[in-house]
C-alpha cells in the first residue's frame, strides 16, 4: 500500500487494518457496542475472524492462538472483560509466546451499557500494559505497538478505546508495508503455561519484574508526547479527551498520555514542574490523577461531577475554570422502542397481562421495561435473569413465587444463560420455574451478528448449531415447548398459562425471525440446505 494513501476511517475500522497489516491470525470477540465492528471489518479484509459464545472463550482461544506463537487479537465492551476476567489475569502470568491484544471498548456515558465502568482498572489490577489511543490514526499505530510490546516482553496488551474513538472518523495513513500471518509452531513449557500454585508462585515475580521493566522503558517511549504551550496551564491527559482538551485550550500546554499503565511517573513529574498549573484531564474515574498523586507528584483533578458521562469541549472547559455550576440539561431524546411487528411485543404483553414478575436480561427485548409495556422488572447482565428469577422463585411467598419467569434472548442465552438453566435443573424452586427464550435467530441488539445457536459463522457461512430445545431437554427440562408467537393466534399466552399452572420447571422457546433480516435468513437458510445437499452422498 502507497505511504501517501489518506483513508478516512473509524477507530473500530482503524484498529482492525492495523490488525489485518500486522499479520494478526485470528481475531476472536462477542459483539458489543462500541466493539462489534472491528471483527465484522476484520473478515470483510480477509481476516480470520470468529463469534465466541461469550467474551470469557474468546480470550481464551486468542490466548491459545498466542501460546502457539500467533499474533491474535480479542474484542469486546467494558462489560465482557468482567466476562473475561478469569483467564486475562491468569493470561497476566502465563504470557504469550507470540502477541495478544485485548481490545476493551468502554462507554462513558452508557450510550448502550448497562453500567459505565473505567476498564483502566483492569490494567492495574491484571497487571498488563496498557494503551489508549485518541484517535483512528493512534487506533492504527497503536496497534502495532501493542504488538511489538506483546511479542518483547511475552504479555498480553490491553488496548483500551471509548465510544467516541471507536465510532468517530479521522484520518489514517497506513503503513506503506504489512506483514502476512506468522507461520504457528508451539513450544512445550510446562512450567510457564500450567498455572499450579508452585508454578504460579515465580510467575508473579515475573510478571512484576517486567511491569518494572515496561515502566522504565515508558520514560521514553513515543507513544506518549508532549504538545509545547504556555506554561502557565500543563495538562495531561489521555485518549478521546486529549482531542477535546486541545479545542478547549489550545495555548496550554499539554502531555499526551498514549502508554498509560505502567505511568511514566518521572515524565509526568518532569512536567508538573515546568508548568504553574498542573490539571489532569481525563474521562471516566480518577484514574491517571489517583495514581500521580500516589507517587507524590502535585496536580488537579476534575470536580467529582464530571466523573459521570462523557466529557465534551464545553465540559472540559468547566474544568478548566472550576466551573461547578449546573450544567444545562440536555433536549429530551425520543425513547427507543420495539420495532412494530416485533414478536417481542406479544410476549410482553402477554406477561403484562398475566401481571408477571419478569427477570429480564440485556439485549433488543430490554425494552419491554419502557411503556407501553413495562413488562420488566429486573436487568443485571448477560445471563442474570434465569438466576436472579430462581433466586426470587426460592425465597417469594407462594402467590408471587407461581408469577415469577424469566426472560433471555437466544444469543444471550449461549452466551451465559446455560449455566442459569444447569442451576435452575440443579436447584429447582418448589414451586417450578418458567424461563422464556426469545429466539429471533440473530444478535439483534449489536447489528444482527450470528451467534452459535444460528447455524452460523460470522461471515454467515453454514456450521455446527446449537439447537436450543435439544440442550434444554439434555439438561433435564421435561417441559419444553417452541411456540411462534402471531398477533392474535393466542398460542403463546396458552402455553405461558399451561407452564405456569403446572409449577413444574418449563422452557418456552418464542421462536419468529427478526423482522429487519428476515429476508436475509431466508437466503443463508437456503445456502445451508445446498451445502448440506452437496455434502450428503449422492443416491444409488
Amino acid at each position: 500500500m502507497n505511504e501517501s494513501n489518506r483513508l478516512l476511517l473509524s477507530g473500530d475500522e482503524a484498529i482492525a487494518l492495523a490488525a489485518r497489516h500486522a499479520g494478526v491470525a485470528l481475531g476472536a470477540g462477542y459483539p458489543g457496542t462500541p466493539s462489534t465492528e472491528i471483527l465484522e471489518h476484520f473478515h470483510a479484509l480477509g481476516g480470520h475472524a470468529q463469534w465466541s459464545p461469550n467474551e470469557k472463550v474468546a480470550l481464551e482461544v486468542a490466548l491459545g492462538a498466542a501460546f502457539g506463537g500467533a499474533r491474535a487479537l480479542c474484542t469486546m465492551k467494558h462489560v465482557g472483560l468482567n466476562v473475561a476476567a478469569d483467564p486475562l489475569f491468569t493470561a497476566a502470568y502465563t504470557g504469550v509466546t507470540g502477541a495478544l491484544i485485548v481490545v476493551s471498548a468502554d462507554d462513558p456515558g452508557m450510550a448502550s451499557s448497562q453500567n459505565e465502568q473505567d476498564n483502566r482498572h483492569y490494567a492495574v489490577a491484571a497487571g498488563l500494559p496498557m494503551l489508549e489511543p485518541s484517535d483512528s490514526q493512534e487506533a492504527y499505530d497503536f496497534l502495532f505497538a501493542a504488538v511489538e510490546i506483546s511479542e518483547r516482553w511475552k504479555l498480553p496488551v490491553l488496548f483500551r478505546v471509548t465510544t467516541r474513538v471507536c465510532h468517530s472518523y479521522t484520518v489514517v495513513r497506513p503503513r506503506a508495508q504489512t506483514e502476512a500471518p506468522r507461520p504457528a509452531n508451539y513450544e512445550k513449557d510446562v512450567q510457564g503455561r500450567v498455572m499450579i500454585p508452585a508454578y504460579a508462585r515465580p510467575a508473579h515475580r515475573r510478571l512484576r519484574q517486567k511491569l518494572a521493566e515496561l515502566r522504565e522503558w515508558n520514560e521514553a517511549s513515543p507513544l506518549n508526547r508532549l504538545v509545547d504551550g504556555a506554561p502557565a496551564l500543563g495538562i495531561i491527559t489521555s485518549g478521546i479527551s486529549f482531542m477535546h482538551v486541545r479545542e478547549a485550550a489550545p495555548e496550554a500546554r499539554v502531555l499526551k498520555l498514549g502508554f498509560t499503565h505502567p505511568l511514566p511517573l518521572k515524565r509526568i513529574a518532569q512536567f508538573a514542574r515546568g508548568v504553574e498549573r498542573c490539571l489532569v484531564v481525563e474521562e471516566g474515574d480518577p484514574f491517571l490523577v489517583e495514581a500521580i498523586r500516589a507517587a507524590g507528584i502535585p496536580v488537579e483533578g476534575k470536580a467529582d461531577r464530571f466523573r459521570f458521562g462523557e466529557l465534551d469541549v464545553p465540559r472540559v472547559r468547566r474544568i478548566l475554570q472550576r466551573d461547578e455550576s449546573p450544567e444545562p440539561s440536555k433536549p429530551p431524546g425520543k425513547p427507543p422502542q420495539l420495532c412494530d411487528g416485533c414478536q417481542y411485543r406479544i410476549v410482553f404483553e402477554a406477561l403484562r397481562r398475566k401481571d408477571c414478575i419478569v427477570a429480564g436480561d440485556i439485549g433488543c427485548y430490554t425494552l419491554g421495561v419502557l411503556s407501553p409495556f413495562e413488562a420488566i422488572d429486573t436487568c443485571v447482565c448477560m445471563g442474570a435473569s434465569v438466576g436472579v428469577g430462581l433466586g426470587l422463585r426460592h425465597v417469594l411467598p407462594p402467590e408471587q413465587a407461581r408469577r415469577v419467569v424469566s426472560v433471555i434472548g437466544d444469543s444471550t442465552f449461549v452466551h451465559s444463560g446455560i449455566n442459569g438453566l444447569v442451576e435452575m435443573v440443579y436447584n429447582p424452586p418448589p414451586l417450578g420455574h418458567v424461563l422464556i427464550i426469545l429466539d429471533n435467530s440473530t444478535t439483534a441488539m449489536t447489528g444482527h451478528q450470528e451467534h452459535p445457536g444460528t447455524g452460523r459463522t460470522l461471515g454467515h457461512e453454514p456450521t455446527g448449531q446449537v439447537v436450543l430445545e435439544d440442550l434444554a431437554r439434555a439438561l433435564g427440562i421435561r417441559r419444553v415447548h417452541v411456540v411462534e408467537p402471531r398477533l392474535g393466534s393466542g398460542d403463546f399466552e396458552r402455553v405461558l398459562d399451561e407452564c405456569l399452572a403446572s409449577g413444574e420447571l418449563a422452557v418456552i422457546i418464542a421462536r419468529r425471525p427478526c423482522i429487519l433480516i428476515a429476508k436475509q435468513l431466508k437466503e443463508y437458510e437456503a445456502r445451508r440446505c445446498e451445502c448440506a445437499a452437496a455434502a450428503s452422498p449422492a443416491s444409488p
